[in-house]
């Protein structure tokens, strides 16, 4: 059986589309590993790095923010596991 086009357009509409305006960028703000609550923002619910497609930030951006969360991580500033 062929699936629907239809059905794909409409899971595609589903997903909540976030702007793709890179917030770092526009505030000239770099994520740094001491400012957690900036941090959560990019962190799901059970502590995984949100992806760039999903979260709106840079490519350059996105390399420094995982970075910077693993680093918080490292010095218990953010949870490895949220249960």
């Amino acid at each position: 059986m062929k699936k629907d086009k239809k059905s794909k357009s409409a899971i595609r509409q589903r997903r909540k589309m976030l702007p793709k305006k890179c917030m770092f960028c526009s505030e000239n703000k770099e994520p740094h590993f001491s400012d957690p609550e900036v941090l959560r923002r990019y962190i799901t619910e059970r502590g995984k790095i949100i992806p760039r497609s999903r979260s709106g930030v840079c490519a350059k951006h996105q390399k420094t923010l995982g970075l910077s969360i693993k680093y918080a991580r490292h010095l218990a500033l953010l949870p490895f596991i949220e249960r």
